[in-house]
């Protein structure tokens, strides 16, 4: 199995026969530059000495169309006769948040935490899948009366909205310096870099070099870097409600990535909850939605294997 972003690439062998939790081994982050998706594959299997297994399932950080893919984030393609060319019996590419959707069912309480208050949700509802990284991805496990279907999306790529007078100013800031402004130009690494920066323009500031790390370890003692992750974290907010009004989440919003669990304690005191619940009149829809942040750390694996068992043909194709 994988889970290949922007600027990772993990693989692993999950025994996915029989009862969860289901067996992970092998696992390797791979660092360093490779010229090609498969050349990182090949590392995979050169240094853990693994054998190859008759499923590939790799999850991909962009859009997957007939069983291709190009990395939104990074200048790889891959294709599922690619990796039968390699040499596995099947395969499967999936959006890696749409693997997310796969694993949102069978995660337990302690793959869970409450971000704002420990509420429930309705058994067997929708669950939105959301969260910041190298890019914003969202996904969505749809249920009803007993059925389930998860469903990739590019929700990342959808408009943002301001909800107050400061994002408004940043906004026609960014409007001027990038055009149209995604909810992923400020929900993502370098969303964050591009808010702070846009923010010590408005404040009469010049803006430091920082990277996305610099600014939420600086957030504790810089006014600047404070300013900008608490405004990431509102507009996250109030991004994750509307996803959850569109979606009709009343299972859950489970947060995902890495940036979210890095600013874990900073998004519990922020404004996040709060911006979420600010619905007007769908406010009390939203108030009986958790919002919980994922962190098992194999989750993407253990969502690519359950799309594997569940998508790969009876049959080499």
């Amino acid at each position: 199995m994988g889970d290949v972003g922007g600027t990772h690439a993990r693989f692993a062998i999950v025994d996915a026969e029989g009862p969860l939790p289901w067996n992970i081994r092998e696992r390797q982050d791979l660092e360093g530059s490779f010229p090609t998706f498969l050349d990182a594959l090949r590392a995979y299997f050169d240094r853990s000495g693994a054998e190859r297994p008759p499923i590939a399932a790799i999850a991909v950080a962009g859009p997957v169309s007939d069983g291709t893919a190009r990395f939104t984030n990074r200048g790889w393609n891959i294709s599922e006769s690619d990796l039968r060319s390699f040499g596995f019996e099947q395969a499967v590419l999936v959006n890696d948040f749409g693997v997310l959707a796969y694993a949102a069912e069978v995660l337990v309480d302690r793959d869970l935490r409450a971000i704002g208050p420990a509420l429930t949700g309705l058994d067997g509802g929708t669950i939105t899948i959301l969260g910041p990284g190298t890019g914003f991805g969202v996904s969505c496990l749809a249920r009803h009366r007993g059925h389930s279907v998860p469903m990739a999306t590019e929700g990342g790529h959808i408009g943002f909205a301001p909800s107050d007078a400061q994002e408004v100013a940043a906004l026609e800031l960014m409007w001027k310096l990038e055009g149209r402004v995604s909810v992923e130009r400020i929900l993502s690494g370098g969303g964050l870099e591009t808010l702070y920066k846009t923010l010590e323009q408005l404040a009469g500031r010049t803006p430091r070099s920082l990277a996305a790390a610099d600014i939420t370890a600086g957030a504790a003692k810089d006014a600047g870097c404070r300013a900008a992750l608490s405004m990431f974290c509102a507009v996250f907010g109030a991004v994750a409600g509307d996803l959850a009004l569109a979606h009709g989440a009343r299972g859950g919003v489970y947060i995902a990535g890495g940036i979210a669990q890095k600013i874990e304690a900073f998004l519990v005191q922020s404004a996040f909850r709060q911006r979420f619940e600010d619905k007007g009149r769908l406010s009390p829809f939203v108030k009986a939605i958790p919002t919980r942040l994922i962190v098992n750390p194999d989750v993407a694996m253990l969502g690519a294997a359950r799309a594997g068992v569940l998508l790969a043909p009876a049959e080499p194709v």
